[in-house]
């Protein structure tokens, strides 16, 4: 059937967890605890459907965390049944991510990735359901009639692959293909246009800008180029503040591979002679080991935090995104369609050139303790070594943490050598996934493939290719199909390389957990489910059981706040080191106050601010900067433990353009007595003058 009107809502909330005293997800870096907040982490979901069959929609969600978990969109189906009854549903909602690496951690099912987190953190886990629901919310109530447009266009400067040699393993004559559209990287990003409502766009880089030595809650490149779009349509709106006319949507393609940090990775080796060379360029080593190899960002020399790289490959991002919004795109037509299976990847046999292979239960390799020139590990491991003895001592004492590896799983998951087979352990609960999402969504000529995963570069485009050329011999869409990776979403199952990067096993073979058929398993049930995106499908998809839920068994080792209590003489919210009020400031300084502290972990103040930067505008506090501007910070430091004392420190580094005038900054706290309820208070600094 025709279709070139949909029904189309679009909303944003704040999902940001905990911002102190919690572990932060993505480098899986013990030591990397937050300590305050640089910018709220955002949920936006955008909804298309059929103006006239109301069940024919698809619920898409954007948000700001380092991947889609099985035990986050559970909770987040249950809440919705609630409200919608069988409106959004397991088929036709997607939590897709941005991939960020410096969100809260603590929310993912399995225990994996909870152990850096010491276990599962149920605020971050809550903050992201009520988030993503208040986003569906927004989404829904501002559903009307519009149309849709789609287009692409080349990325200049905004990725670069981070395992280029593994990447040569591909067929040179597959990789011949892509050399006009980027090479080793993507460099196109798709977009789909809602009009002035706003857009959703797809374009492959990892959310490594800011680096792992960071302690701040941010939202990474793809966070920063959303608030950048949103802020040029709405300059006087306070961000997220469910008011805003535009929600601009960076989702994330097929990442695996790809990097922010486009100088290349050097070696930081002071007093060694490899000190400000290239690292080796197969196992990514400075002088045989891992940990001084890293990964620069465009703007390395300005700050060593990678914020500025942070918000330069943001506005890449941004750029593209605007030159296409002011295009003349394709419009969309046809029909909204979705489908979706549970796939059991464990000894998921198929056929494959006419022999059957199959899948394996998890398993990392010893590259995938290595990390990458983005967040290098530790304990001498090396990628691309394929060795069993890269460090003799886990040899030993890797078995004492999960299971041996069966005769049968080593030659399953060979060439891999084993370091964690995790798909065999399970105490306290697994610590891997076995069963994965497999969803799609069609929206006209448009294919969303939603993968749990992180596919590498020519993993997305046999995917994509695959897909596509199925669309089109089905019959399903003709030569204007058009498919789009997204994720990691739904659930987390790490990476997926191509059989050839499999073998030489860096860091994202290493972390192909289910073996080296893994992309061919997926890209044999994703086209296997094209027909079910038919305007009428052919009955309902054999599915693999759920997934068992998770969340209720899960650990938690993170202590809860005891107490908070004031210095002796002092109350909260004084303010112990004020700003100068003797001379005005200009545009490029910091301005910051200090004052008497509470733990923030006492009120998440979702959806509000811990500081207000306020202009007196005739008499009259107006707050014109909030924790979500990428020019405020918030950090917060623990005096004593014993005394239950903190202090925070509120900055605001004035941009260039601010109005002159008087200003004052604001801090919002909530303090937790040894004995009685949580009671909020406010801060204020002295007034000062901006030039």
């Amino acid at each position: 059937m025709a279709q070139d009107q949909y029904l189309l809502g679009l909303g944003i909330a704040d999902i940001t967890g905990p911002v102190v005293e919690t572990n932060m997800m993505g480098y899986a870096s013990l030591a990397q605890t937050d300590s305050g907040l640089h910018m709220r982490q955002r949920a936006r979901a955008f909804i298309v459907g059929e103006p006239d069959v109301e069940a024919n929609r698809v619920l898409f969600i954007n948000a700001d965390i380092a991947m889609g978990d099985t035990g986050v969109r559970r909770a987040i189906l249950a809440e919705l049944a609630t409200k919608y009854g069988t409106l959004y549903t397991a088929q036709n909602f997607g939590l897709s991510s941005t991939h960020q690496h410096s969100g809260v951690g603590g929310y993912l099912e399995n225990l994996l990735p909870q152990i850096t987190s010491l276990g599962f953190v149920n605020e971050t886990f809550g903050a992201i359901v009520q988030g993503v629901v208040l986003a569906v919310d927004r989404a829904h109530e501002s559903l009307q009639l519009g149309s849709l447009s789609l287009g692409n266009t080349s990325v200049i400067g905004g990725n670069i692959n981070r395992s280029p040699t593994a990447y040569l393993a591909n067929p040179a004559a597959e990789r011949a293909m892509y050399v006009d559209q980027g090479g080793d990287q993507d460099k196109f990003m798709s977009l789909l246009s809602f009009g002035s409502r706003g857009f959703l766009s797809w374009f492959p880089v990892h959310g490594t800008s800011i680096y792992e030595n960071n302690t701040l809650v941010s939202s990474d490149n793809k966070g920063m180029a959303a608030y950048l779009y949103e802020s040029s349509i709405d300059p006087n709106a306070m961000p997220g503040n469910g008011n805003q006319t535009f929600v601009a949507g960076f989702a994330q393609a097929n990442v695996g591979d790809t990097s922010p940090n486009t100088l290349g990775a050097f070696c930081e080796s002071p007093g060694e002679p490899y000190d400000g060379l290239p690292c080796q360029a197969n196992t990514s080593t400075c002088g045989g080991t891992v940990e001084d190899c890293h990964g620069r960002g465009p703007g390395f020399t300005l700050d060593s935090y990678g914020f500025h790289s942070n918000e330069m490959i943001a506005q890449i991002q941004v750029d593209a995104a605007q030159s296409l919004m002011n295009s003349t795109l394709s419009p969309v037509t046809g029909t909204v369609r979705s489908v979706h299976v549970y796939l059991d990847m464990a000894n998921h046999s198929f056929i494959l050139n006419g022999t059957t292979v199959q899948t394996c239960p998890a398993a990392m390799g010893f590259s995938f303790a290595g990390g990458t020139t983005d967040g290098p590990g530790s304990f001498d491991f090396v990628q691309g070594d394929n060795s069993t003895t890269q460090n003799p001592f886990w040899d030993i004492v890797k078995s004492f943490i999960t299971p041996i590896p069966s005769a049968a799983q080593v030659a399953c998951q060979a060439p891999k050598p084993i370091l964690l087979n995790t798909g065999f352990a399970d105490f306290p609960y697994p610590w891997s996934p076995s069963t994965v999402d497999i969803q799609m969504f069609k929206i006209g000529n448009l294919v969303i493939c939603l993968i749990p995963g992180e596919l590498t570069t020519m993993s997305g485009r046999r995917l994509r290719a695959a897909v596509r050329a199925q669309l089109i011999s089905s019959g399903i869409i003709d030569n204007s199909a058009y498919v789009v990776i997204s994720g990691p979403a739904n659930t987390y199952a790490h990476y997926v390389a191509t059989f050839e990067e499999y073998a030489v096993q860096r860091y994202e073979g290493a972390s192909t957990i289910f073996g080296p058929y893994t992309l061919d398993a997926y890209i044999d049930k994703y086209t296997s489910l094209v027909p079910f995106l038919a305007d009428t499908p052919p009955g309902t998809p054999a599915s693999d059981a759920a997934p068992p839920e998770l969340t209720s068994s899960a650990i938690s080792l993170q202590t809860a706040v005891i107490f908070d209590a004031a210095p002796i003489g002092k109350s909260f919210g004084q303010v112990m080191t004020d700003v100068i009020t003797t001379t005005a400031y200009q545009a490029g300084q910091t301005v910051f106050a200090i004052f008497v502290g509470a733990n923030p972990r006492n009120n998440l103040r979702l959806e509000g601010t811990f500081l207000s930067v306020e202009q007196d505008v005739s008499g009259t506090w107006t707050p014109v900067r909030s924790d979500s501007h990428p020019s405020t910070l918030y950090q917060w430091t623990r005096v004593s433990t014993i005394l239950g004392t903190s202090s925070v420190n509120i900055s605001w580094t004035i941009e260039s353009g601010t109005p002159a005038g008087t200003y004052r900054l604001q801090y919002f706290g909530d303090s937790k007595p040894l004995i009685g309820s949580i009671s909020s208070f406010t801060g204020t600094s002295s007034s000062f003058t901006v030039a």
